[in-house]
């Protein structure tokens, strides 16, 4: 009999997966004998890897695997891959290299990485992380687009908040967003994290960072209740006091804590570690050097923002907008008044930088950043560049976005990146943010790599 995905949902969300049987879970299929297996049992969270496999296939068979999944909104999401079953009937996606589809090659995790879309440039966030995403997983006989009938069929949940991860909204005087607490008394090394331009409340980054020990504070700014419309009413006193209440709260472990940034959100890191104290390690994902967008206030002083020009847009052969090139150089004229001084920061910076990203020019940026700091007698930051990779780099396991319609602009903006190379480039950057926190937060030895 096939499990069907109230079942799945109401053992994972009810009893927790961390509480479900420890073995393989299988599930038998509807109209054939395969069985598919997933390890770990019962679901796990997103940024871990899981192990599929299929039983009961004749010597050499070949089939299809169909994943897919759908996000609180409704919108579908679809991967596919071609297998061949070895001499004894067993396909184990960690052994076997998937012949064609929406990948090719041994990709344990490439049902994940690469599902798309139904409808063109809908990006996958998970807006609710107290429920997980269910993913279906079929197994068809034969090869797309010929296979044939439905041999198994199993459903995993992937969860956004470990057992005993607590999640507590944070409405304290003006900060606004939520706070995630690992399980044990603590205190713990504190993150506060930022997103980008879209404005709202992004928490899944967050969530996911508390289930590798930190108290990490998913950071709204702009467009979320009672905060501005417009980041042009951004003050850096707002994220003075999200700094104070971390410092101050019980949880967190002090006398500093970090700070995590993409793309806007990265700039408006760079400008609290260069301006306000109790700030020791900073992670920029795909940032600019310079403040963007609008200017920023800060007591009695405004950094300016960095010059651009909308009509300097590109439109590639698909009809999506690049505005890489509308923003002006931050080292000519008038411009270097809006780079931030973090040469001021007090701790180190780590800079994850895709190559491939359409939206910043971030490889320069980050470069502009390490002779800035050698310059000023600072150590220089690391700079991780990927290869192949865009603009919006995840956690492990999410699809990669090429393009989206921008939340604010309301345009279909190219993003970059080719998945293969970003799946591994999110795998690596994930575990290089964990070791850079763990070593500048808490002195602890780096974080262990993946299994896959």
């Amino acid at each position: 009999m096939v499990a069907s995905a109230g079942a799945i949902l109401r053992a994972s969300g009810l009893r927790r997966w961390g509480f479900l049987p420890r073995t393989p879970k299988l599930w038998a299929g509807a109209r054939g004998s395969a069985t598919v297996s997933l390890e770990p049992a019962g679901g796990c969270a997103w940024d871990e890897p899981v192990r599929i496999s299929v039983r009961g296939l004749a010597p050499g068979q070949p089939v299809t695997l169909r994943a897919s999944l759908r996000d609180e909104r409704g919108a579908l999401f679809r991967a596919h891959a071609r297998y061949r079953a070895d001499d004894r009937g067993l396909l184990d996606l960690a052994r076997a290299p998937a012949l064609g589809g929406s990948f090719v090659g041994l990709e344990p995790m490439g049902l994940l990485w690469a599902l798309e879309p139904e409808k063109p440039l809908v990006r996958l966030v998970k807006r609710d992380v107290q429920t997980p995403f269910a993913v279906e997983l079929e197994v068809l006989d034969g090869h797309e687009p010929d296979a044939g009938r439905l041999l198994g069929r199993a459903l995993h949940a992937r969860h956004f908040l470990r057992p005993g991860v607590r999640r507590v909204p944070v409405r304290a005087g003006r900060v606004r967003g939520t706070l995630f607490l690992p399980p044990g008394a603590g205190p713990f090394p504190g993150i506060i994290d930022l997103y980008g331009s879209g404005g709202g409340l992004c928490e899944y980054r967050a969530s996911l960072l508390a289930g590798h020990g930190f108290a990490a504070l998913a950071l709204a700014y702009f467009r979320f209740e009672d905060l501005p419309e417009y980041l042009d009413d951004l003050q850096l006193e707002y994220f003075e006091e999200a700094v104070n209440f971390m410092l101050q709260h019980p949880k967190v472990k002090g006398p500093n804590v970090g700070l995590l940034g993409f793309s806007k959100g990265g700039d408006l890191c760079l400008s609290m570690a260069s301006f306000l104290k109790g700030i020791t390690a900073t992670v920029l994902i795909n940032s600019c050097v310079a403040n963007t967008v609008a200017p920023l206030p800060y007591k009695d002083m405004i950094i300016p923002s960095l010059g651009s020009d909308p009509k300097r847009y590109t439109i590639n052969e698909s009809g999506l907008l690049n505005f890489m090139g509308i923003w002006e150089n931050p080292l000519e004229g008038s411009n270097q008044k809006s780079i931030i001084p973090f040469e001021r920061a007090q701790g180190p910076f780590l800079f994850i930088v895709g190559m491939d990203d359409n939206n910043w020019k971030s490889s320069f940026y980050a470069q502009i950043a390490s002779e800035r700091l050698q310059a000023n007698g600072k150590d220089r930051p690391e700079i991780i560049c990927y290869k192949g990779t865009g603009h919006c780099i995840e956690p492990p396991y999410f699809p990669v976005c090429r393009a989206s319609v921008h939340a604010v602009l309301g345009q279909p903006i190219c993003h970059g990146g080719e998945p293969e190379f970003q799946s591994r480039a999110q795998v690596d950057a994930w575990q290089r943010i964990q070791t850079f926190f763990h070593k500048h937060l808490n002195g602890q030895k780096p974080v262990q790599s993946s299994k896959l």
